[in-house]
């Protein structure tokens, strides 16, 4: 399952996020998003388990909690939505 945690503070690390949910079962990845142009953390990221009900209990039991002061969001990610690039423009002609 794909979890998607968000509020984390900028100082958390990949590492980090890994911990949080190593002690409710097997992570596959951990990855905090971060930002291309100034490579500071976006306060954003994802967990991988490959457990569906290891990752349910993770979500239940971390939403809300606090890390370095932040009440985290835990919840399961959505999938990602595709971006069109077609834009519909009123015929003025």
């Amino acid at each position: 399952m794909n979890i998607y945690v968000s509020n984390l503070s900028f100082i958390v690390r990949d590492e980090d996020l890994r911990e949080f949910f190593v002690e409710y079962g097997e992570v596959s990845s951990a990855r905090v998003i971060m930002d291309k142009a100034t490579g500071r953390s976006r306060g954003f990221g994802f967990v991988e388990m490959p457990d569906d009900e290891a990752a349910r209990k993770a979500i239940k039991e971390l939403d809300g909690g606090t890390v370095d002061g932040r009440a985290i969001k835990v919840t399961e990610a959505r999938p990602r939505e595709e971006k069109s690039n077609n834009r519909s423009y009123a015929n003025k002609w």
